[in-house]
């Protein structure tokens, strides 16, 4: 399936956990279930802005775009960070006056064994979902994904927390546990915030892409005859760049530098996918730098 076929999995999966654990936060009166049934209700907002965003980065360059619409992805990640952010400042407003107000909990065995179920739900969703991002280097679909398993995290610890009101009767339990489910949600929100601004400020490539493209020059690099420098990367949501200057003998006939080339520029495709490489070519003994004022002009 498709990035887009996940999120669309995704959607329907909180709709159906929103129905579980709205259900479960009726019957019991548990503010920790209502918290976990907030966050769900941001898993669906989220899905569904993540959809809009892929479909959006999937669409071929424009003239007003040439480059390409791939960083639509990164505004998933903002918006979904956002989203967490709000819900766990309302699930931290919602504990603080249950912890005031206490009430006595309903029907605990019947909202547990919802919030399993639902549980359950999004853990094979974000599961599933995480391979296929990792596959295709979704931001978006990550995004989702790790918001999901945040999701599973919540709902565990809400269990664990109403088996103990049960065991114990200690109802003060319940807000205590919203505040965890909320430090826990405000976490992860905060970390797809970041991860969203480092794509939209041209983050470098990551250790191990940079490894593989030092790998692929150090196999076309002659000592004394060509040589590269000014060597610098980017990423955009799926798409990787990477700018490069490649130094040969000026003796050399175009044709044949630029046979040199394209075999580079393949290479480096095949090592990397992905990646689109932009290629200057220059003679052995001439020097372009990005600093100078003459190549600003």
């Amino acid at each position: 399936m498709q990035a887009r076929s996940y999120l669309k999995l995704s959607v329907a999966t909180a709709v159906a956990t929103i129905a579980l654990k709205t259900a479960a936060w009726w019957w019991t009166g548990s503010v920790s279930l209502a918290a976990d049934a907030l966050e769900s209700l941001v898993n669906l907002a989220g899905a569904m802005f993540a959809l809009a965003m892929v479909t959006l980065a999937a669409q071929p360059p424009d003239e007003e775009h040439p480059y390409g619409h791939h960083k639509a992805e990164y505004f998933s990640s903002g918006f979904e960070g956002i989203l967490i952010i709000a819900a766990a400042l309302g699930i931290l407003w919602g504990a603080m006056d249950r912890w005031r107000h206490p009430e006595p909990l309903e029907a605990i065995g019947l909202g547990v064994g919802l919030a399993i179920v639902s549980s359950t739900l999004n853990g094979l969703m974000a599961w599933a979902m995480l391979r296929k991002a990792r596959e295709v280097r979704s931001v978006a679909l990550e995004g989702d994904a790790r918001h999901l398993f945040t999701d599973v995290w919540t709902s565990a610890g809400v269990v664990a927390g109403l088996i103990g009101v049960m065991a114990t009767g200690w109802h003060w339990l319940d807000p205590l546990l919203a505040v965890v489910v909320a430090l826990n949600i405000l976490r992860e929100g905060v970390h797809l915030i970041r991860q969203s601004s480092q794509g939209l400020m041209d983050a470098a490539l990551d250790a191990e892409s940079m490894a593989r493209i030092e790998a692929v020059l150090a196999r076309f690099r002659e000592p004394g005859t060509v040589r590269f420098d000014h060597i610098v990367s980017r990423e955009a949501g799926q798409r990787r760049f990477i700018d490069l200057h490649m130094h040969m003998p000026a003796t050399w006939s175009l044709g044949r530098a630029a046979e040199q080339r394209n075999a580079l520029e393949q290479a480096l495709m095949q090592a990397v996918p992905g990646l689109r490489a932009t290629i200057q070519l220059l003679p052995t003994d001439v020097e372009a730098h990005f600093d100078d004022p003459k190549d600003l002009m």
